[in-house]
């Protein structure tokens, strides 16, 4: 779908700016695909570095279904611009989790919090003082606690397999600010295991993260196929 005339289209800049400005910490050279979410609602969805994908929806009609740089578009947001940066549309290589999901588990936000501090902790020991006895190199130790499993859910209705919540979904949602100021007043307290396909995601009061199971990611050209 080609760009709108108007440029972004984004009438909800604080919140879009603030999702592209903690991405962009994250990865200064991030792809954000903004894609309509309804008659006046777009969505922005980018990959965290630890293969995560996550998503905001704000206010406004949006360019249509384009992937621009998250750094370029967060510049013309902070100049209070209108316009819509280059389209970089290759840049874009995953694919996107189905848009119906299904609810399996309610989990209280504090935990993920918890669950979120002591991953920090442990790799902050750990790497002070190694595991065993042993030092360890810092890439190994955060991508073995980001593929540990924080939580398993068993959906009870309907009944099905158990679904595991690894940590790089809890990290992708604290790290993004999904839920808020960590001493903040909550504006909700409870986040949202979701799964839709092989997909699992959490979603916070503030945005979504999601996981597709296993390594078979496909690659899904914005104008070539329809998207997923």
């Amino acid at each position: 779908m080609p760009p709108a005339a108007g440029g972004h289209g984004m009438v909800a800049v604080a919140d879009a700016g603030a999702f592209l400005a903690r991405l962009v910490r994250l990865d200064p050279g991030a792809p954000v695909r903004l894609r309509p979410a309804g008659s006046d609602r777009t969505a922005l969805w980018a990959r965290l570095p630890w293969n995560v994908l996550v998503v905001r929806t704000v206010t406004g009609r949006g360019p249509g279904d384009v992937a621009v740089a998250a750094a370029e578009l967060l510049a013309e947001l902070e100049r209070s611009g209108a316009g819509l940066p280059p389209r970089r549309d290759a840049q874009w290589r995953w694919p996107l989790p189905p848009a119906a999901s299904r609810p399996v588990e309610t989990l209280p936000a504090d935990e993920l919090w918890r669950i979120s501090r002591a991953a920090a902790g442990t790799l902050r020991t750990a790497s002070e003082h190694g595991v065993g006895g042993r030092a360890v190199g810092q890439r190994a130790l955060r991508d073995a606690l980001l593929d540990h499993v924080a939580v398993v859910v068993t959906p009870d209705d309907p009944p099905g397999p158990p679904v595991e919540v690894p940590q790089r979904l809890v990290q992708g949602l604290v790290r993004m600010g999904f839920l808020g100021p960590p001493d903040g007043p909550r504006t909700a307290t409870d986040v949202q295991v979701r799964v839709a396909g092989r997909w699992v995601g959490l979603v916070g009061p503030y945005g979504a993260a999601w996981l597709q199971k296993g390594s078979d990611l496909g690659l899904t050209p914005l104008m070539s196929r329809p998207k997923v």
